[in-house]
């Protein structure tokens, strides 16, 4: 008598172990995520109301704009984490050496272009770009992709033209000086950057995240799916810990400058520049509604208010702190500091040229 083959079974067994740890780490991070964007909304309801009566109404405002912040990026930050497990998972490294151009500088505006096609904040662009990175993407290529995607993904410009009714030139000058920007910051880390800035990525792509496994990892990809629990996991709490740091700073920006202080910059227009700009990094609008914030400040001019919706996507407290906690606290000071001099640059022309 034939030994009976129990390989089918055993397959099948190991394909809805699988699927159930999938679905698993999915119910453990939306619940996690609605329980957090619950309890912050709840939070902003009652927390200004025991502010005052236990503090001051600038206490009351600080709490407002904390769990504003929060509640804005946790949506975004939870789908950025599963598209990064995802990639990570389930994508092969060849995959991306087919799509993008081997020369890291036609790489750099193809993977620029692409950052069109995710419809989601800066929150979501960090652990997809590091995602990417570690699947063996030139980090010129995504870093390009983690500047473009929140500045001009389809949600955003179609939010400005609502937020700028009638005003087409201001969407295409936000497409414009946002990829530029983009593509230009990719650029210059194909001319002088270094491996060193991005201590750990190359030691996890030689750690064999681009291994095969057996059974259903193998057919699922790379890390299969336990290493997509795991992953998301792991990038969703991670992540989320800075964001709440970046919107505690954000929150404490708004309650100690005053307004008239801002008001002595309307006067001058490349002052007024250059104003909106820190602001953008201080703020912490998330990029799917700073148009509407852009487009309530009709003291300034349409480049201010281009400069601010440019830098904004790129360059924050929130996103500084992702990508201190991501890549390493000397690449974010870098990266973001040379990043908010191109953005405002590329500003200044392309809203001198089209507004």
């Amino acid at each position: 008598m034939g030994v009976p083959d129990t390989s089918g079974a055993g397959n099948r067994r190991g394909v809805a172990d699988g699927v159930r740890l999938v679905v698993r780490a999915l119910v453990y991070v939306a619940v996690g995520g609605v329980a957090l964007v619950v309890i912050a909304t709840v939070g902003s309801v009652l927390g200004p109301m025991v502010a005052l009566d236990i503090a001051t109404p600038a206490m009351a405002a600080w709490w407002t704009v904390f769990t504003a912040v929060v509640v804005q990026g946790i949506p975004f930050l939870l789908l950025g984490t599963v598209v990064s497990a995802a990639i990570g998972a389930f994508v092969p490294e060849r995959v991306f050496r087919r799509v993008l151009p081997k020369n890291p500088a036609l790489a750099v505006p193809v993977a620029g272009a692409a950052g069109v096609v995710l419809p989601g904040c800066e929150c979501a662009s960090v652990p997809v770009a590091d995602s990417l990175m570690r699947r063996g993407v030139a980090p010129a290529a995504a870093l390009a992709f983690l500047l473009s995607a929140p500045a001009i993904n389809p949600v955003v410009l179609v939010a400005t033209s609502i937020a700028f009714p009638g005003n087409p030139a201001m969407v295409g000058a936000r497409l414009v000086a946002s990829l530029a920007t983009a593509v230009v910051m990719g650029w210059l880390w194909v001319r002088f950057g270094r491996e060193e800035w991005l201590p750990g990525i190359a030691a996890r792509r030689k750690g064999g995240s681009g291994t095969t496994g057996t059974g259903t990892e193998a057919a699922a990809g790379p890390g299969g799916w336990r290493g997509f629990r795991d992953g998301l996991q792991h990038d969703f709490l991670h992540a989320g810990g800075f964001l709440v740091l970046g919107a505690a700073a954000a929150a404490t920006f708004n309650i100690l400058v005053p307004r008239s202080l801002l008001d002595v910059f309307t006067g001058s227009p490349w002052l007024s520049v250059l104003l909106l700009a820190v602001l953008a990094v201080v703020l912490c609008v998330c990029s799917e509604a700073d148009a509407f914030v852009a487009a309530s400040l009709t003291g300034f001019s349409p480049t201010a208010r281009l400069a601010f919706m440019v830098v904004g996507p790129m360059v924050d407290l929130k996103l500084i702190a992702l990508q201190a906690g991501t890549f390493g606290r000397a690449f974010a000071v870098r990266f973001s500091a040379v990043t908010w001099v191109v953005a405002v640059v590329s500003s200044g022309v392309v809203g001198w040229w089209l507004l």
